[in-house]
């Protein structure tokens, strides 16, 4: 699609309503899928392997983690029937949860400073490239989830069908991830040093989150400061559901979903209201 050719969208692209925002990314939704594709394929561009990294490298963060936490530290989750291999996939389901979000914010603050020519070019949707990121991200994961599924589902001799879930639990915590990198992204064309502090929050969300060890073992004064924590809630409930077979309770699941649209679209709207200004930064 040429979009310098499909001009009648420059001016709706400054806007805030939701219904002309919606409209705006399914207008231009084969140039984001183009963008997507680029961007997974640039990865490996080169590779010998090319896109079988992508399952390469989930089994081999697997391997290590296996055995560092449960050969080495010899960490276990608690779980009836664990081994090291369980606490292994437990820890794994975990860490892909977190690579979602930590792979978006931590490109977030370079999206426009790194793209000055986009920001140049009046007709392009600068909007998207969170998106783009976001959905390069998604597929990374998604294959990370499936390889988790079916070596679980081997030492398991099968999953329940509440695993199915899954991608409903991923939907809110992608509106998180997009939301905050439309407000990082823009942020940081003002405000440099955040690219600093995005690289720390992104660290500590590793250990501040219940990835090495479950909520329970936190002590109670504590583990109300970790209910506030967006990854907090998908990981809980994606392990409950592969591990437990234990389907999402609809009241907590509304409540996540909605704070999760409030973030992205309150990203959004920082991220239009601040936009006029980046030509001029950049």
């Amino acid at each position: 699609m040429n979009i310098e050719e499909d001009a009648h969208f420059t001016m709706p692209r400054f806007s805030i309503s939701p219904i002309t925002a919606i409209r705006q990314f399914i207008k231009v939704r084969e140039l984001i899928a183009q963008l997507i594709w680029s961007e997974v394929a640039g990865r490996y561009r080169g590779s010998f392997a090319g896109f079988l990294w992508s399952f390469i490298n989930p089994l081999f963060s697997l391997a290590m983690y296996t055995f560092v936490f449960g050969v080495v530290f010899k960490a276990r989750w608690g779980l009836s029937t664990e081994n090291t291999f369980d606490f292994a996939l437990v820890l794994f389901a975990g860490l892909i949860v977190h690579g979602l979000l930590s792979e978006c914010i931590s490109r977030a603050p370079y999206l426009i400073l790194g793209n000055p020519g986009y920001v140049k070019q009046v007709v392009f949707p600068l909007e998207i490239l969170p998106v783009v990121v976001l959905g390069s991200s998604l597929l990374h994961a998604a294959i990370s989830f499936l390889l988790l599924i079916v070596i679980w589902s081997i030492a398991h001799e099968g999953v329940t069908l509440a695993t199915a879930f899954i991608p409903m639990l991923i939907l809110p915590l992608s509106l998180i991830a997009v939301g905050v990198s439309w407000f990082i992204a823009a942020a940081t064309v003002y405000f440099r040093d955040l690219a600093q502090l995005v690289t720390f929050i992104s660290s500590g969300l590793l250990f501040f989150s219940p990835i090495f060890y479950p909520v329970s073992s936190v002590p109670e004064p504590f583990r109300a400061c970790l209910e506030f924590n967006p990854l907090t809630y998908v990981i809980e409930r994606v392990r409950a559901t592969l591990i437990g077979g234990d389907i999402p309770e609809l009241k907590g699941y509304l409540i996540y979903l909605l704070i999760s649209v409030a973030v992205a679209w309150s990203g959004y709207v920082c991220f239009q209201k601040t936009r006029p200004g980046f030509a001029d930064v950049i």
